[in-house]
């Protein structure tokens, strides 16, 4: 009994310290980061499962590489915030992280 309960104490604490904060960009830079955000760890996290992690696209879902050449950056906003009849689901992605992305993504040409 003992042991279990260390064993969820410690997988506990390496969650919360794995969510712990970083350095925080003020504003856009290179790295996709936009007022604190990393879109591209934003997309990693939330995107590429579907999207591919190189934006290849997988399945269904399309390749992103050159997305921005394609919509702009309110339509790639539109469809992640209310996602598409062919499959994407909206809301995956909010507030200050769903305009990173969208910017960053509107960025790739």
């Amino acid at each position: 009994m003992k042991n279990k309960l260390l064993a969820v104490i410690f997988g506990a604490t390496l969650v919360l310290g794995a969510c712990g904060g970083g350095d925080k960009a003020s504003d856009s830079g290179t790295d996709g980061s936009t007022a604190g955000v990393d879109a591209d760890k934003v997309f990693q996290s939330s995107c590429a499962t579907c999207h591919g992690g190189n934006l290849e696209g997988r399945g269904n879902a399309p390749a992103l590489a050159n997305i921005g050449s394609e919509l702009s950056e309110d339509e790639i906003h539109d469809i992640i915030e209310n996602g598409t009849s062919n499959g994407m689901p909206g809301g995956l992605i909010q507030g200050e992280e769903l305009d990173a992305v969208a910017k960053w993504l509107s960025e790739k040409k």
